[in-house]
């Protein structure tokens, strides 16, 4: 069974700190060995089916980062949603880029403490961080931020109508995506285009930021 709360200390012995090579202004907690992080995890009292994905910095949430750096004003004075937040990359960039607040999404409890951890490391307050809102009424923001969400045809499914009532709510929604088949790119706007390093392994990942028109 994952624990509900997750220690600070966990996540600080189990990774080193990096600066992720497309936004160099932050610092991260990241996992030198996925597979070793996975199975402290696993001895801390659970680590469930999926892998540690709020130890890496994706290229998608790294464009989006990227991009509310170089255009502040796309958050600026904002309240932001991070959704599927992760490490916290996107919520720390947004709230370096001026968000009022920023609400910073994720199921994984491990996620909601990386998002603490990292964003004291990066000296950056205003970050709260919480669960899974896919299937709750949309919290009160102006921005929703989602990094590379649509990696599946489930998850996909769950997000798109998500993204689509933000939309009509009057929010700005924008995605970062490095090539998923499943992301409908005809009902996106392109914002932005990344040349963004693997993650795992050398090359260059192309990595879009697109908008919900």
């Amino acid at each position: 069974m994952i624990p509900s709360v997750v220690p600070a200390g966990f996540v600080r012995a189990h990774t080193s700190v990096q600066r992720p090579s497309s936004v160099p202004e932050v610092r991260l907690h990241v996992a030198d060995d996925v597979v070793a992080l996975w199975e402290a995890m696993e001895s801390a009292g659970g680590a469930g089916d999926a892998p540690p994905f709020w130890s890496a910095a994706w290229p998608g949430g790294q464009a989006l980062a990227r991009f509310v750096l170089d255009d502040p004003e796309t958050v600026a004075g904002r309240v932001v949603l991070d959704l599927g937040a992760g490490s916290g990359l996107v919520a720390i960039a947004a709230r370096l880029a001026g968000a009022a607040r920023v609400l910073a999404s994720d199921v994984d409890p491990y996620s909601r403490t990386a998002i603490g951890v990292n964003a004291g490391l990066n000296g950056v307050d205003g970050i709260s961080a919480l669960g899974d809102v896919l299937g709750h009424p949309l919290p009160p923001v102006d921005v929703v931020l989602a990094g590379d969400v649509c990696y599946d045809r489930e998850m996909t499914e769950r997000v798109l109508p998500f993204l689509d009532r933000a939309r009509a709510a009057g929010c700005a929604v924008y995605l970062g995506d490095p090539g998923r088949p499943y992301l409908p790119h005809d009902r996106l706007d392109e914002a932005a285009v990344y040349e963004i390093p693997e993650t795992e392994g050398p090359g260059l990942r192309r990595t879009t930021v697109w908008r919900l028109p």
